[in-house]
């Protein structure tokens, strides 16, 4: 499949995002990687999120960094701020979180 230049899509995440779908998540964010420029992720659908789940958002993120894609983490659940100031991700993924990830 060839990507069309300027192309973005919105994937919404909706209910938990843990160890029980992280492998599906990981799959399904880097497949859209590779179709979009841009991609957001609409986090406000996050009732609750493990370690595993932080970790989805980590590798996306890197994904992102590393095809040159841009990526935008939007309208974080309070499940996910808690996570992430409870695993200490907050350094790790802040710049990604507020604004997006440039080429």
């Amino acid at each position: 499949m060839t990507r069309a230049a300027g192309v973005a899509e919105r994937i919404p995440i909706v209910g938990n995002l843990t160890l029980a779908n992280a492998i599906d998540w990981v799959a399904r964010l880097q497949h859209a990687l590779h179709r979009v420029d841009v991609l957001t992720i609409d986090l406000s659908g996050i009732a609750c999120i493990d370690a595993a789940g932080v970790q989805v958002l980590a590798v996306a993120r890197r994904e992102a960094m590393a095809r040159g894609r841009s990526l935008i983490f939007d309208a974080h659940s309070p499940a996910v701020l808690e996570a992430f100031r409870l695993l200490g991700a907050d350094p790790q993924l802040q710049d990604a979180v507020v604004a997006r990830v440039r080429r």
